[in-house]
């Protein structure tokens, strides 16, 4: 199995010129990422005579981070089981469902687009009441993604959506082909007041979804539809992952700097809070479960001014929950701060919710 990120510290010598880095990595060899940590080092130092905004601003590296441009809002980002595929999300206007491919880094729409392939699972989702409507156009927003691994490289695709309404929509993603190709099966659409931020799918059956809206987390179920998950609402909810029994759901909470591991299903309800030094947007679980990225801004000031907020990540351990920060970068411009941190193959890769760009840089 390939080795995973699992510690690397970067510290700012100059905010608006130089980083001084060091890094640790994981290297698993038939155990968990969290057993085995090798050091090596790893240099983003920014040249001293480019400034962050004038060498990002026709999608020019900046020191050793790179750019795939002209990408919408990727606000999040998943990685599509073997194979050199990344879906990505688009949650301001004008956004799409993206495929990334990561071995020529360019992207291509995969939905909505003038064709589109549609199959109502009416069992699974008899509630829903069709497809998403084509009249939305550019209200369309794409935002949390959570892609459910299937077999034959056939896999579940979730999708938090915004437009005419607010809702879950279900993808088959069919990755057979030389280039996955969605179809559209149903939907769970949202009670009201409830706005959703991030989804996850439930062993078996089911969904589990965030809602900054209404400062809880729901649960959603073919029979009985959506109901409040117990102990949720004192969580801050944006970002969501689970384990792989769904026993324990892992809410990142924005506003309070933290996350929260919750109990799903158990009673009495158990919930143990590990504080965090930036804004934790989403989580996102590496491959063989060991470690969940947590990304988001960080020096957030009031009034806000995104300009001098940091881009941030963080690995948590989902066991013992001890964090391990692993990288911060100051403001670039068209990428104002990391929204999500995956691992794919010798790369780390970061969305974000305010900028076009996704961006990439290899673990040396």
């Amino acid at each position: 199995m390939k080795p995973y990120l699992v510690e690397k510290t970067i510290r700012m010598v100059n905010s608006h010129r130089a980083l001084v880095a060091s890094e640790h990595l994981g290297a698993e060899s038939g155990g968990s990422v969290a057993n085995t940590l090798l050091l090596l080092g790893l240099s983003l130092a920014l040249s001293v005579g480019v400034g962050v905004a004038d060498a990002s601003a026709a999608c020019e590296p900046v020191g050793g981070i790179r750019f795939i441009c002209d990408v919408i809002s990727p606000e999040d980002l998943a990685v599509v089981p073997d194979t050199n595929w990344l879906i990505a999300s688009g949650d301001q206007e004008g956004g799409r469902i993206q495929l990334v491919n990561v071995d020529d880094k360019s992207a291509t729409v995969l939905f909505p687009t003038s064709t589109r392939t549609e199959r109502h699972d009416t069992a699974a989702y008899p509630m829903c009441p069709g497809p998403i409507d084509p009249g939305e156009g550019d209200e369309f927003r794409a935002h949390g993604l959570y892609l459910e691994p299937g077999s034959g490289g056939v896999h579940a695709l979730y999708v938090v959506h915004h437009g005419f309404r607010e809702s879950i929509e279900v993808f088959e993603l069919d990755a057979r082909a030389d280039a996955p190709a969605l179809t559209w099966i149903g939907c769970a659409v949202a009670p009201e007041p409830v706005g959703f931020n991030s989804v996850v799918a439930l062993p078996g059956e089911g969904l589990v979804a965030t809602s900054p809206q209404t400062g809880d987390v729901w649960e959603w179920h073919v029979g009985s539809g959506w109901t409040q998950v117990p102990g949720s609402d004192d969580t801050a909810p944006n970002g969501l992952e689970i384990s792989s029994d769904g026993r324990w759901l892992y809410v990142a909470g924005f506003a309070e700097a933290k996350v929260t591991r919750l109990s799903r299903g158990q009673t009495p309800v158990q919930k143990e809070v590990v504080r965090l030094d930036f804004r934790p947007d989403n989580l996102r679980m590496s491959v063989d479960g060991s470690v969940i990225f947590a990304a988001g801004p960080g020096n957030i000031q009031t009034p806000r001014d995104t300009s001098v907020e940091t881009s941030n990540v963080a690995a948590i351990d989902p066991e013992t929950l001890q964090v391990r920060p692993i990288f911060q970068h100051p403001f670039i411009e068209g990428f104002a701060a990391s929204t999500t941190a995956i691992q794919v193959g010798d790369e780390i890769w970061l969305g974000t919710f305010r900028g076009a760009r996704i961006a990439y840089f290899p673990i040396e």
